[in-house]
């Protein structure tokens, strides 16, 4: 409860249950009434660490740790640049010595270790992949576009889905209501018998039961900008699959070697030999679960005598 406190104005979550943390890019937080004191011009300076910061840089903190904020912002400012695909490179080695390197800068950035040349350094990488950099990005902003798109369309086929379906369902209503508007007028003019009139009825209403339950729903399909169509959420819908069908199975009782004992004795000798008498009988809540006493009796019984071993 101390982690979620503002650390300005001391306010925790159990004084103030609406209590909104707030960071920015250097990592530390701040509750929003203390945000819009100390940023009243639009900009201003930490409290912890004095970086010129921007009242519409701060957003509400969404994990406990307000570093693991500031890894975010990093990771996302420094991707903007170090955006090189695997294709880029000759070999994988030189591939994942590029990603080792992103993952030190963000966490030389992350931890304020040596930022003057971690700075430096991606200064110079940005001038020397300036090109790769700008097309990289363009690359980036059509896939998003055709990603958008493509959600669009989803969204678009589930939206008209949703509008069959309600449409079936009220069309299912109203002809519930004119059978039974039509089975009451039956009843009330016709001069046959009404339980074979009430049969008639309950057949029909089976047999458009059958016909509604034959009509195929149409899954959802999408697909990506490279033309690979899927169905998604269809898997119940699917036929299971069918079987050869063999013989049936067909119990057959194990054999015991007799080298494991005498025999112990069968449940009708256990109930009318005395052997009941030294264990505890089982209550009304056991006999419903389908417990009895002799069956404790019958396993102590068999580890006793399995480990005996006579010559007959």
């Amino acid at each position: 409860m101390d982690d979620q406190a503002c650390p300005r104005c001391k306010t925790t979550k159990y004084r103030n249950p609406s209590l909104k943390l707030m960071v920015n890019v250097c990592g530390h937080a701040l509750c929003e009434s203390c945000v819009d004191l100390l940023f009243l011009k639009g900009s201003g300076s930490c409290p912890d660490c004095n970086v010129p910061l921007r009242r519409s840089n701060f957003r509400v903190q969404l994990f406990e740790d307000a570093m693991v904020e500031k890894e975010i912002d990093i990771r996302k400012r420094v991707l903007k640049d170090y955006n090189k695909k695997e294709e880029d490179f000759a070999t994988l080695r030189e591939y994942n010595d590029y990603l080792e390197e992103i993952e030190t800068i963000i966490f030389n950035l992350t931890n304020n270790i040596d930022i003057v040349n971690t700075n430096k350094k991606i200064e110079q990488y940005k001038k020397e992949n300036k090109e790769l950099i700008t097309k990289n990005k363009a690359k980036a902003g059509r896939e998003e576009l055709e990603l958008e798109e493509i959600l669009e369309i989803e969204k678009q086929m589930e939206d008209l889905r949703r509008a069959e379906i309600l449409r079936m369902e009220q069309e299912a209503k109203k002809a519930k209501i004119r059978e039974k508007e039509a089975l009451i007028d039956e009843l009330m003019f016709a001069e046959g018998d009404a339980k074979d009139i009430l049969n008639t009825f309950a057949q029909n209403a089976v047999a458009n039961k059958q016909e509604a339950e034959m009509v195929p729903i149409v899954p959802k399909v999408t697909h990506f900008s490279s033309g690979v169509k899927f169905t998604r959420g269809a898997s119940g819908q699917q036929p299971l699959p069918t079987f050869e069908e063999g013989p049936l199975y067909k119990y057959e009782a194990p054999i015991i070697p007799d080298r494991c004992g005498p025999s112990a004795p069968s449940i009708q000798e256990i109930v009318t030999g005395g052997y009941l008498q030294h264990v505890r009988a089982e209550n009304e809540a056991e006999k419903a679960g389908g417990y009895s006493s002799t069956l404790p009796c019958l396993r102590a019984l068999q580890d006793a005598l399995a480990g005996l071993y006579h010559a007959s």
